[in-house]
């Protein structure tokens, strides 16, 4: 029963009552009560904004008229029931028109518990719905504001197998690029030239994240959020405790304007997204729930601009689980700004995809995209020397910001400068030896037969067409290569996930666990945006992940992951890597 009916019910049967004159004392001293109370209540609801004076005004004259209209049809009534209910006297028959008070008594009270419980639902329904009292104690903007975020405590070892290479040399199989980069050369890198492949290590890490999305108009929103970890690592929100009491740095993580136009029927079927966003392409899943890292890691946030355009197929006006749509989203997304050099790197990807809910409450996800980085090669110093000071903003801009380790490098520039009695042969700038131009190809089917429990599958494949013998080896050639023996087509990317539990986790006692494989070969992807904890980060790695996770209330749960890898090919080297979380989110 709508409230705004119930008050006009109410004030009806009042002046009915009364116009009626079947009253007596006791029922008028109660009517008169009644009457009172829903007078109040309408003013109160004067005064907090819900009604207006004029409409309510409009109830009582409304009230009036149809409480003199239903008096006339019941007194008619009454006439017409009555004498059909005397009808013709037979003999011996007894009449009594009276009905106990006692009766009358809990017929009255029956109708006021019923209709007092309806009203006060009805009150707090609407109350919930139209916010009643934030009106007066908040200002109209905050209702724009929605804040969430969430926090994660982490313990994490890394365990390297026994038999790891760890040997040093000027061209070292397994090369540490971000430090060389970093750090200003080879010889300035010192033993951080190579990547860890021996030492294990323990350490506990913590992950924070706050974020705000605000209604700016209708369609319109904007979203920012605050994220911990390192300013130069873009797959990684972690902060490593034990810092000698740093501070930690608590950075930009998201910040984008998103545009959504809906049909006439409340259909979403275009997003435009511009600024800083998540990964507007679909994987298969999100983190640690059915998710695939092969090509993005979760949590790389992305920087341009896209849209998704959707066709709905089915009867549900939605986009989330249920739906029957298809799919085509466009990006274009800047890698990083080269000053004075026209060498840009971009980021074009563009995937077509379907929805479907099956009646039985499966769902089937399907995505097939295309990845095309420009200017994302090394492009080596020509000059006599080779030397870094003689680096034209040609090479310079060549150089990645961020490497994680695996893809086939090359050597820039040399260490030491043109005028050096003995040319260094050490690389002072390295950079990427192959081109990326990546097809990705995602699928995951959700069954629903033993519904609240799921069974999912998923799997993700990868391939980089973009790779060119010819071109790596010229590349290695002009300046020494990397991290690569023979120069061979390692390419393909693939992973294989099934997970077993709770549709929503999230809630208390939900539980869900998970195994994958996954192949990864060296230059498949770009190592800097792919998972960075499957093989400590990076490609050329295969192995096994296998993980659970275990809500102990709502919103609070414990996840357990073990991640085996091992190269697949190069010197050995193998790593385990445990992890235990405490997650919260609100």
């Amino acid at each position: 029963m709508d409230t705004l009916n119930t008050l006009k019910l109410a004030v009806s049967a009042l002046v009915l009552t009364t116009a009626s004159g079947i009253t007596v004392a006791g029922e008028k001293e109660e009517l008169l009560k009644l009457k009172s109370t829903t007078e109040s209540l309408i003013k109160q609801l004067v005064k907090q904004g819900v009604l207006t004076e004029q409409t309510a005004k409009q109830m009582f004259k409304q009230a009036d008229a149809d409480a003199s209209k239903l008096a006339e049809q019941t007194e008619t009534k009454a006439a017409i029931s009555n004498a059909a209910a005397i009808g013709p006297v037979v003999q011996d028959e007894i009449r009594v028109p009276y009905v106990p008070d006692f009766v009358k008594d809990e017929i009255r009270e029956q109708v006021r518990t019923e209709l007092r419980q309806d009203v006060t639902n009805d009150v707090i329904t609407h109350a919930k719905k139209e916010g009643w009292g934030l009106a007066d104690a908040l200002p109209d903007w905050t209702r724009k504001f929605k804040l969430s975020g969430d926090i994660r405590l982490r313990y994490e070892s890394v365990f390297m197998a026994d038999n790891n290479d760890g040997s040093l040399s000027i061209f070292p199989y397994y090369p540490n690029g971000q430090a060389i980069n970093t750090l200003g050369g080879s010889q300035n890198a010192g033993l951080d030239i190579v990547r860890n492949t021996t030492e294990d290590n323990q350490r506990f890490r913590e992950r924070v994240r706050l974020g705000i999305d605000v209604d700016i108009a209708q369609g319109l929103k904007a979203g920012v959020r605050l994220a911990s970890g390192n300013m130069r690592d873009p797959v990684s929100t972690n902060q490593t405790m034990g810092q000698t009491g740093d501070k930690y740095q608590f950075t930009l993580d998201r910040a984008y304007l998103q545009y959504d136009d809906l049909t006439s029927k409340g259909f979403n079927w275009l997003t435009v997204t511009g600024g800083r966003m998540k990964n507007p392409f679909f994987v298969a899943g999100g983190e640690f729930s059915g998710g695939s890292e092969l090509v993005w890691d979760t949590d790389l946030s992305f920087e341009g601009f896209s849209s998704t355009f959707r066709y709905n197929l089915g009867d549900k006006q939605t986009i989330g689980d249920g739906a029957q749509l298809i799919y085509a989203t466009a990006g274009a997304f800047p890698i990083q700004e080269a000053p004075f050099s026209s060498n840009d790197k971009w980021l074009f990807g563009g995937q077509i995809g379907m929805d479907w809910g099956f009646k039985n409450n499966d769902k089937l996800k399907f995505g097939i995209a295309y990845f095309d980085y420009t200017d994302i090669t090394a492009k080596p110093n020509t000059s006599f020397s080779g030397t870094c000071d003689l680096n034209t903003r040609e090479n310079n801009a060549s150089t990645p910001e961020f490497l994680q380790g695996g893809n086939t490098l090359a050597s820039i520039c040399r260490d030491g400068s043109y005028n050096d009695p003995i040319v260094s042969q050490f690389p002072g700038q390295v950079g990427l030896a192959s081109d990326f131009n990546i097809i990705d190809v995602n699928l995951r089917y959700d069954m629903a037969l033993f519904d609240p429990i799921h069974v999912t599958f998923s799997g993700d494949f990868a391939k980089n067409v973009g790779f060119n013998p010819n071109d790596v080896a010229a590349a290695r050639i002009l300046g020494g290569a990397l991290g690569s023996g023979a120069v061979d087509r390692q390419t393909n990317a693939w992973q294989l996930r099934a997970d077993v539990g709770s549709a929503n986790f999230y809630k208390k006692g939900g539980w869900n666990t998970f195994l994958a494989y996954k192949r990864v070969e060296r230059d498949a992807v770009l190592d800097a945006f792919t998972d960075s904890d499957f093989h400590v980060g990076g490609t050329n790695a295969k192995g096994w992940v296998l993980g659970a996770n275990y809500s102990l209330i709502d919103n609070v749960w414990l996840t357990s992951r073990w991640l085996t890898a091992d190269t697949i090919s190069g010197p050995p080297f193998g790593v385990d890597v445990v992890q235990v979380d405490v997650n919260t989110r609100f």
